[in-house]
């Protein structure tokens, strides 16, 4: 069985090529390129034993994705080609447009000409703005405030009508807010080119002296200690969401979301302590101004991953800072 894993190199991407390939199903990894590095193909190898097909491409080159998938017979498509920073697509939202929204319209298009109907979409829960009720479930209604969120919204949508339109069609859109942590050898982990747009990389560059100090956007929301909450999960445990959805779905038609995350919310401040704790070492850290964008507080129910997939997340906090502690001292300037 062999799925084409478009954003593959990238940090969700390669993780879950590894989770494909344990679980005996073919990865052929397709990226462009522009937010990982082509020296991660060689820790897959490293960590796995086995050698992984790649082909360096865009998901808005329809004609190459149509040859690969025919070439290798891909059975299902997993999607992680996307731009991904909050505040980034605040400040070049037409990029965020182009490459999020019609690069998929493109990608599906590709699999309706050679005849693949399975999408197992990355999403994210911004996709339910500001909260309305906590914990959010998948019933919560739809909305974003910032560009990228509304480039999941919308795709999520377009999914939606493209299983309408056809009833052979499978689409599993799994939302998530943080995933964090390394593979447990130290080997693979988060490697953003340039300034981390995400907390748990900035921490890490500045535990290994990259860094200065990790600015906290925001003290003043109506948590408990006044900076924002996020339902991290452990790379790993994301990793193996994906394979559950696409393992328990493969006979399957239709539209399906499903929340992964721990269902427990942690504070920057409170992930800044638990990597000082694993790195041994206080990370300095200074208040700045909110981001635009931000919510206070969001945290998934993931109960209905766990009913109808069997899965659910087993790694907390401690297993977050620490695996990524161990591979940012590892590799200080990332692959």
């Amino acid at each position: 069985m062999k799925v084409l894993v478009a954003g593959g190199l990238g940090y969700i991407g390669s993780h879950t090529c590894l989770a494909l390939q344990k679980a005996g199903v073919t990865p052929i990894i397709y990226d462009n390129l522009s937010n990982a590095s082509i020296n991660v193909l060689e820790q897959l190898k490293h960590i796995s034993g086995k050698d992984f097909t790649f082909v360096e491409g865009d998901i808005r080159n329809q004609a190459l994705l149509e040859q690969v998938m025919q070439e290798h017979n891909v059975t299902a498509v997993l999607h992680f080609a996307a731009l991904k920073a909050v505040g980034e697509s605040c400040e070049q939202p037409r990029r965020y447009y182009d490459n999020n929204v019609a690069g998929s319209v493109v990608l599906l298009d590709a699999m309706a000409n050679v005849g693949v109907k399975q999408i197992i979409f990355s999403s994210s829960a911004t996709v339910y703005g500001d909260p309305q009720y906590l914990p959010l479930d998948e019933n919560h209604p739809i909305s974003a405030t910032n560009p990228y969120g509304w480039t999941k919204v919308m795709v999520e949508q377009i999914l939606q009508d493209n299983c309408q339109a056809d009833a052979g069609n499978l689409a599993i859109s799994l939302r998530y807010f943080n995933p964090v942590g390394a593979h447990p050898s130290g080997l693979l982990g988060e490697s953003p080119n340039g300034i981390p747009n995400n907390l748990m990389p900035y921490i890490a560059q500045t535990a290994v002296g990259k860094r200065e100090f990790v600015s906290v956007y925001g003290d003043d929301y109506d948590t408990p200690d006044g900076t924002g909450v996020r339902d991290y999960i452990h790379i790993m445990d994301l990793a193996e969401g994906h394979v559950a959805a696409f393992l328990n779905h493969k006979n399957d038609t239709s539209f399906i979301a499903y929340n992964l995350g721990t269902g427990q919310g942690y504070s920057v401040l409170d992930v800044i302590k638990a990597f000082s704790k694993a790195a041994k070492n206080e990370v300095p850290y200074k208040f700045a101004p909110r981001r635009s964008g931000d919510v206070a507080c969001n945290y998934a129910d993931a109960s209905l991953a766990k009913q109808k997939l069997n899965w659910q997340a087993t790694l907390g906090l401690p297993e977050m800072t620490e695996d990524t502690w161990r591979w940012q001292s590892k590799y200080p300037q990332g692959l």
